[in-house]
């Protein structure tokens, strides 16, 4: 074995993405290299995420030095909105261009939109591996057609593959059903990439469970590797310092402002945001938070920017029409502002529209600020393993505007009554969960898969 093996991370959504999948992305690199991997992530080129998806940029500063960047070209013309660069074929026969656009995607790989960057991957991947023999890859999603490069090393090279499941590909995480039948091709490719696969990670036991069942002969290679928060990116120390706790007996939020909860995150059709706003409105209306109460809210509408269709698009419309109600929405918030956005709340709204099979990794971060947190998602979402125990937590009984409201309620009562010493459980209770305990283990176990 080398003494400093070379590893290709396949990573679409590295920084500057400012995905949610990124933030795991830079800690896996970052983890790799601190164990003593030489470590070159495969990813695509910045202005995918400057010019379409959005970007953090904060996050590029904190890539270890020692990690090598290999930015490919990725071209991604169903997401191009710029008519002046259309084809003539597309601007005359729009909708027809678009289906046989798709139809040309899925004859390469089925996943319409990544299925074209499979050739630039393979080409990349072994070029980098004549300069700079590689010794294992390991891949992420999604997109899926990461595994699909790792296992071209495989095929080719005969490297050994790792693959992370972030999230789910023929199981809908949401509503726990497959979403691709046993004779699609996704199966097809599935069934083909867990046989040969060294190892396949997993973000939760039910994901995992659900997989180890559909592969049996594969299960034994499966890990549990859930997310976490990221010390060096929440400086909680340092932000809570910066903002007092509100006393025993104020009604109101800390410093004299007014008791303000917030969440951060991506608001898409997954986050039941018109639940949260309902119920903060009910709450108010039946004087369960004080007149003045403030819910803020941060992050992007939707996975790719823009601005919202408020006529097509719930979750916006209830975000953005309740300032009236004291709801505040701020934007995007970069990644090195978080501990900041944390500290000035005095409590967290974590809203989940999905089952067990959903975790979220914003509820790690949530749990290390020691804050009371309110879960506005069903019981047997995924979050509630993480959660249970944790003394500030409130929970909801049923995803509705009744629960919510009475859940805002309860909060703001704990909060009222908040001591030093909770606050020091709960934050005691989050230590647990940081990024490099969750990781190290797994990547500790990589070494094994080459000897």
């Amino acid at each position: 074995m080398p003494p400093r093996p070379h590893v290709a991370y396949i990573a679409w959504a590295f920084p500057p993405s400012r995905a949610g999948g990124a933030y795991r992305q830079l800690a896996t690199a970052n983890a790799l290299a601190a164990a003593g991997w030489r470590v070159t992530v495969v990813t695509v080129e910045r202005r995918v995420f400057t010019e379409v998806t959005g970007a953090d940029e904060s996050l590029e500063a904190r890539v270890d030095p020692r990690v090598q960047v290999l930015r490919t070209p990725f071209d991604w013309p169903l997401r191009n909105q710029d008519r002046s660069t259309w084809p003539r074929r597309r601007r005359i026969w729009p909708a027809a261009w678009q289906k046989s656009r798709v139809a040309y995607e899925r004859a390469i790989f089925p996943e319409v939109g990544y299925a074209t960057w499979l050739a630039t991957l393979r080409a990349a991947l072994d070029q980098l591996h004549r300069r700079q023999p590689i010794d294992l890859a390991l891949a992420t999603g999604n997109p899926h057609v990461a595994f699909a490069a790792a296992h071209h090393l495989h095929r080719a090279h005969g490297l050994p593959y790792v693959i992370d499941y972030r999230d789910a590909w023929l199981l809908n995480v949401f509503n726990g059903r497959q979403q691709h039948s046993d004779r699609s091709r996704p199966a097809r490719w599935e069934r083909r990439l867990m046989g040969s696969a060294a190892q396949a990670w997993f973000i939760n036991q039910d994901i995992l469970d659900w997989h180890a069942e559909r592969y049996p002969a594969a299960a034994e290679r499966f890990r549990l590797v859930p997310n976490g928060w990221d010390p060096e990116l929440l400086a909680l120390d340092d932000a809570a310092a910066a903002v007092p706790s509100p006393g025993p007996s104020s009604g109101s939020g800390s410093d004299g402002r007014p008791l303000t909860f917030g969440y951060l995150g991506t608001m898409s059709a997954n986050a039941p945001m018109p639940e949260v706003v309902e119920g903060w409105r009910a709450a108010k209306r039946r004087g369960l938070l004080p007149p003045d109460a403030v819910l803020r809210l941060g992050g992007y509408l939707g996975y790719f920017g823009g601005p919202p269709d408020l006529a097509k698009d719930p979750v916006a419309a209830a975000v953005l029409g309740a300032a009236e109600a004291g709801v505040e929405y701020v934007g995007p918030v970069g990644k090195t502002a978080v501990g900041s956005f944390y500290a000035a709340l005095d409590a967290l709204v974590l809203p989940i529209k999905a089952g067990r099979h959903v975790t979220s990794g914003k509820v790690y971060e949530y749990v290390a600020t020691g804050k009371p947190v309110v879960s506005i998602h069903p019981p047997e979402a995924g979050a509630s393993r993480v959660l249970e125990g944790y003394p500030l937590w409130v929970p909801v009984a049923a995803l509705t505007a009744d629960e919510s409201a009475a859940a805002f309620g309860r909060a703001a009562a704990l909060v009222r009554d908040l001591t030093g010493d909770q606050t020091a459980a709960a934050r005691e209770f989050g230590r647990r969960f940081t990024r490099q305990r969750q990781l190290a283990p797994a990547v500790a176990g990589l070494r094994e898969l080459l000897s």
